[in-house]
């Protein structure tokens, strides 16, 4: 006589919903690590693309870039050269509904009634400031990152990269969108570190403050903290 071992269809059920249950608990938070590893990845890769870039034109020129000797508008081209760019926004879409610069910040991006992606800061609490960081040249890279310059001719030289790019969430300073200062000796410095202009970590990088510009400070941190991207506020 043989015997047939095997399962009863209530069995396979059982199971299956068990390993539903085990599902539904554990993706969402498999989901969330993916993103924040890209989000971490991104702004590495973002910040050794920028230096690469300053070291290129220094070795072609012999010279640092120096706040003092980079003219309005000036500092664009010179990045341009030195990276591979997917698509120049020259200094933004000229709207939200322009479909050739899509992936572009567009210049009325302060009318929240025609641009609804507007950038928010750290925590949420409130949006970033308009287009002043942000409108003195755009260019997307071959990596989908967004660079944006703040370049007015002043003593001031910021880079800012929106890492996973504009069309993707969490659209947050401090989360995707990184800020670096270019120090009057030339060095390349991730915002937050001492010497930069948002430094102040109460203010710039904080879980509470509603400051517009709160998050500003955070790149030092994302950066040197390594449970930084674990942690990032909702």
């Amino acid at each position: 006589m043989r015997i047939k071992l095997g399962f009863t269809l209530a069995e396979v059920l059982i199971t299956l919903g068990i390993i539903g249950v085990v599902a539904a608990m554990t993706l969402p938070t498999l989901i969330s690590n993916a993103r924040y590893k890209e989000l971490e990845i991104g702004l590495k890769r973002s910040y050794s693309l920028i230096a690469q870039a300053l070291n290129m034109y220094q070795a072609e020129t012999g010279e640092r870039l120096l706040p003092e000797n980079v003219g309005r508008h000036e500092l664009k081209p010179i990045l341009i050269k030195y990276m591979k760019v997917a698509r120049d926004c020259a200094w933004g879409a000229e709207n939200s509904q322009d479909t050739l610069y899509k992936a572009c910040i567009p210049t009325n991006y302060s009318d929240t009634s025609k641009n609804p992606k507007i950038y928010k800061n750290f925590n949420g609490s409130s949006n970033t400031i308009g287009m002043a960081y942000f409108d003195d040249g755009q260019f997307v890279l071959v990596d989908g990152s967004l660079i944006l310059i703040e370049n007015n001719g002043g003593e001031r030289l910021f880079i800012s990269v929106d890492v996973n790019g504009y069309l993707k969430s969490p659209n947050r300073l401090g989360q995707d969108l990184f800020m670096f200062q270019i120090d009057e000796k030339g060095n390349l410095l991730p915002m937050g570190v001492k010497g930069t202009v948002y430094n102040e970590e109460n203010s710039y990088c904080s879980f509470a403050s509603t400051n517009n510009m709160n998050g500003a400070g955070c790149t030092y941190k994302a950066l040197s903290d390594k449970d930084y991207f674990k942690n990032l506020p909702k």
